[in-house]
């Protein structure tokens, strides 16, 4: 879905005086960054989420995509690497599991003496970030049908 197109459905949601006064722009902009941008000219222009998807274009950098992500009580995970249907499963799910065993230590080792400290909940969400990038890998596999016959895969 293109930025402009998320604007849009937002403002089906949201009054667009409403965004506009609590931004402090004009209700004529809010209305344009709804509108398709049209490189001739046109009145489209650029949103606040062309220029946040260009800041982490060119910055290539993921930590603009988890701030954005936080503030909306969510978290960001890159998409998965694609598998292949020549990956044998059973090592796959090994994975999902050892990382799930990796999380699991270290949460028993920063809680060993009752507290847990600063580092200590920025290693667990360390673990946590990377259990959720396999499982979602696996996920996102099953539903593409990857480890299925290859008469039921798709893609």
């Amino acid at each position: 879905m293109d930025a402009h197109e998320v604007i849009r459905d937002v403002l089906k949601r949201t009054s667009a005086k409403h965004i506009a006064a609590e931004l402090g722009v004009s209700l004529s902009l809010v209305y344009k960054w709804a509108e398709p941008p049209d490189v001739t000219g046109g009145s489209g222009t650029g949103s606040p989420l062309d220029r946040t998807g260009e800041l982490v274009r060119v910055t290539r950098d993921a930590r603009v995509a988890q701030w954005v992500c936080e503030q909306a009580g969510g978290f960001f995970i890159r998409n998965p690497a694609e598998f292949t249907r020549t990956q044998p499963l059973i090592p796959i799910t090994n994975d999902i599991v050892k990382e799930f065993a990796d999380m699991l230590a270290t949460i028993a080792t920063s809680s060993a003496d009752n507290v847990i400290t600063d580092e200590e909940a920025k290693k667990i969400r360390r673990r946590w970030e990377d259990l959720k990038a396999v499982t979602e890998g696996f996920v996102h596999a099953a539903e593409r049908g990857t480890f299925g016959s290859e008469s039921k895969a798709v893609g």
